[in-house]
């Protein structure tokens, strides 16, 4: 699996880590798409790290988006304690 939908993945990982999390976010909607196309790329590298898989399973499966919705998730929350110590300072 490519870069391109490791994107796309993370767009929609990103969509439903925020379901998952809710809460007000520091940034708007845009902010929350790139944390979540970062966290899909993320949730890819720790797949390969970790389990020692080229790109997890593939598209379909729901490993690689377990991957990229955890990694979504990871940074939304570290940019929720990033964002919002800096808000409150």
């Amino acid at each position: 699996m490519g870069i391109i939908a490791w994107i796309f993945i993370g767009l929609l990982a990103g969509i439903i880590a925020k379901v998952l999390m809710p809460g007000k976010d520091p940034g708007g909607i845009v902010v929350t798409i790139l944390i979540g196309i970062a966290g899909g790329l993320l949730g890819g590298w720790l797949g390969k790290v970790i389990f020692g898989v080229e790109s997890i399973d593939g598209f379909f499966e729901i490993s690689t988006w377990i991957a990229a919705i955890i990694g979504s998730m990871i940074l939304l929350a570290l940019y929720r304690l990033v964002a919002g110590k800096r808000r409150h300072a």
